[in-house]
Parts: C-alpha cells; structure tokens; sequence
C-alpha cells in the first residue's frame, strides 16, 4: 500500500505541474494533503506536519539561498561576470577558448542562479563568437555547460544545498567533491561535445543582442571580481579541510558556517563592486531586495517538497520505502541518480526532480551509514539534470535565445544535459571507491 500511494502521489504532483500547470508550490500542498488523508493521517496531524516541513527547512535554508542571491546579483549587475570571461577568454587564446568558456562559466554559475547566469552570458557569448569567428555553439555550449553544473552539483544553489540539508551532509565537503565530479563532467558536455556542434549557424534575433555589456573601463578590476565571486567557495574549503586540525576555536566555527561565509561574502561584495565603485549604499541595497524577491519562488518549491518529506515521514512511508530500498541489489548511489533522473523527465524542473527524490531516498542514507551523504546530494544533483526536454524551462530559454529548430534543440542541449548527468554519476562513482 505504501508503494501505491508513493506512486500515485508522484504522478498526481506530474500531473498537477506538467499538465495543469499549477503553481508547483500548490501542487506540493495538494498532494501533501492528498497523501496524508490517503495515509489515514489525521487532519490536524496534516497541518502540523506541513508546517514543521517547511519550518525545519527553510529554517536553514533561507538564509543560504538567499545570500546566494545577493551575491550574484551584485556580481552581475557590477559587471564582474564580464571581467571574468574577458580575462579568461585572453588568457586561453582562440585554439583553446571553448575550455576558457567553460572555465568563466563553472566560476560565473557559483554565485549565480541558472536563468540569471544565462541571460548575462549570452551576449558575452556571442561577443565572443563573433571576435574569435567560432560557431557560437563551440563557444556557447562549455559555458553553459558549466553554469548547469554548478546549479546541479553546488551550494549555494537551492537543489543541492536543501538536498544537503535534509541528509545532514556537510556543505564544505559537498562543494569540494562538487568540484572534483563537475571537471570530468564539465569537459566532456562541454568543450569535447561542443566541438561536434559546428555545423550549427542560428541566425539570433538581434532584439536579444541588446543586453547591456559594459566598456572595459566601468569593470571592476579582474582581481576584484575573482575574489568576490569566490569567498564563499574559499571560505568553506579553507575551513572544511583545515578545521580537523585545528584546535577548537569559536571564530573557526564561526567561519565554517555556511550562512555565515555568505553573509560575510555579501557585506564583502557590497564594498568592493557597489560601494568602492561609486555606488550610493541605497543603490547596493536596491539590488540586494531584487535578488531576494527573485529567489523567493525558489524557497517556496523547496518549501513545497520539503513538507511532502515531512507528509511521508509521520505517515511511515518513509520508512518502509527504506526497509524496501535497502533490499534491492543496487548501489544507493545510482538509486538516487535514476530516481532523480526520473522524475526530471517527467516534471521538468531539475529542483523539484532533486528535491523530491531526496524524500524517497532520504530514509536509506540515514539507515546506510556506508552511504556518504555528501556524494548522495552529487547522486541525486545529477540524476536532476538528466534529459532535460520539452517540459523544461531551460530547454526554451536556450531554443529561444540561440534561435534553435526544437529538434536541434533536443539534439545539442538535451544530449549536453545527459551528458552532464550521466558524467556526474560516473564520477560519484569513481570517488566514492576512495573516499
């Protein structure tokens, strides 16, 4: 009985989203509502369930993702993605600049949310397309690419960082095995696949050329925008790897903290891409509350799953789907990957696929103690990547912008999503037999 309802609350939330194009927040409420009635919950247990799903959450959450958002604003709107790529674009040289375009979009895609990241590269894209005279998808590709992998496999990302969240998984320890499995995976979709792609020419709407690009003497100096970009990333790698050698100390602790590090990432950023350059402090603060109106939705999805976990937990589904799964001769690793996987081609959106099957899941990491958390947010983060198609968002953003047929749509950008999924499952793999 458990099994069947999984199952068809599963299909019912596919259907609500896909179909009826229902909010997905609502959609997860629904079905919370659903399951719980169906499970023989009482009403008021629902209710309570529903709110310390979303309590215990977003309780953690909130504050990452929404200093994530912050600070990719400021790094977008200051200019610094662009200083990033013109740099790296130099310093690689027209032979090589697919991996330098890979390069500048792994680091833009850290602080940036994917479509904000998109939308900012595209003209730097093309730019670069027509200076080096290279097919834009040998250029376009790595980059993006790489911005998907960072919204799959990093924090602060709303995926893998609620993923982490919910199986305990330490971020510092997600983000630098985050890395390891993103270069593998980031090189084959990327500039390897992207070189079979020349015989694709788009002609781009010119309307989409428009986005404003900054005269070099308005960007903040490379040095700048590198470390601005990437104090979060250092400061979780610094701590994570030198804390178990170090005696106990409360700023240490303090540091090691992820909301702590985005906190002080943005209070830096603030001062070295908006105050120090001009900008009036009500300026800086404008943009930090467009990033968070921005990423409110996101908090709202994970919200959403994040009570459907909770749905499933007091009814006792999560439990015997664990005693289930533990049964099955399959590396949990790849378990969590297809289910993800799975549920990415039926929904669409790689957050909902990772978020939902880290509630099915979830139940066998805290019964394995030989499952490493931390690879299992990599498991699920690629499996929600794979196949992206017709359902998803991103498939249309990338069709419209590059003014692509919807079956060379399906024949460049799903064949790099799967590529970047299935790598990723290659690499967990591969570094879980060391780790």
């Amino acid at each position: 009985m458990p099994l069947l309802l999984t199952f068809l609350g599963i299909l019912f939330l596919i259907i609500l989203i896909a179909w009826v194009r229902l909010d997905t927040f609502l959609a997860f409420l629904l079905v919370c509502i659903g399951l719980g009635l169906a499970s023989g919950m009482e009403v008021h247990a629902i209710g309570v369930a529903i709110k310390k799903g979303i309590g215990d959450t977003l309780g953690d959450l909130v504050l990452i993702v929404g200093f994530g958002a912050m600070l990719g604003k400021l790094v977008a709107e200051s200019g610094a993605a662009q200083r990033i790529t013109d740099a790296l674009v130099s310093l690689f040289g027209t032979k090589n600049l697919p991996w330098g375009m890979a390069l500048a979009g792994f680091v833009i895609g850290i602080p940036l949310f994917y479509n904000a990241g998109f939308v900012i590269v595209f003209p730097l894209i093309v730019a670069v397309s027509v200076s080096a005279r290279l097919p834009i998808l040998t250029v376009g590709i790595p980059m993006l690419s790489a911005l998907s992998v960072a919204h799959g496999y990093l924090p602060p990302h709303p995926s893998p960082a609620a993923i982490s969240t919910k199986l305990n998984a330490d971020l510092g320890k997600v983000l630098l095995y985050g890395i390891t499995v993103a270069i593998p995976a980031i090189a084959v979709a990327g500039p390897i696949f992207g070189r079979t792609l020349k015989q694709y020419q788009p002609k781009l709407d010119p309307d989409l050329l428009s986005v404003k690009k900054l005269p070099a003497d308005q960007l903040p100096s490379l040095g700048i925008s590198l470390f601005s970009a990437l104090l979060p990333v250092i400061l979780l790698a610094v701590t994570t790897i030198f804390r178990p050698y170090l005696p106990p100390n409360p700023v240490v602790q303090l540091l090691s903290e992820p909301y702590f590090g985005m906190l002080l990432s943005v209070l830096v950023a603030m001062y070295t891409l908006g105050l120090n350059r001009g900008q009036s402090m009500k300026a800086v603060t404008r943009q930090l509350e467009e990033a968070f109106k921005g990423c409110s939705i996101i908090l709202l999805v994970v919200a959403g799953a994040s009570a459907l976990k909770e749905i499933m937990q007091a009814a006792g589904i999560s439990h015997y789907l664990g005693e289930q799964l533990r049964q099955l001769p399959v590396s949990p690793l790849i378990l969590g990957w297809a289910m993800a996987g799975l549920i990415r081609i039926c929904v669409g959106s790689a957050t909902v696929a990772g978020l939902t099957a880290v509630g099915l899941i979830a139940p066998l990491v805290t019964s394995r103690p030989d499952v490493s958390p931390e690879l299992m947010v990599l498991s699920i983060g690629a499996g929600s990547l794979m196949c992206s198609h017709l359902n998803d968002g991103g498939f249309w953003l990338y069709k419209e912008y590059f003014n692509l047929s919807i079956k060379d749509t399906l024949k460049t950008w799903t064949v790099m999503e799967t590529l970047v999924s299935v790598i990723g499952l290659v690499g967990v793999l591969v570094l879980n037999l060391f780790i």
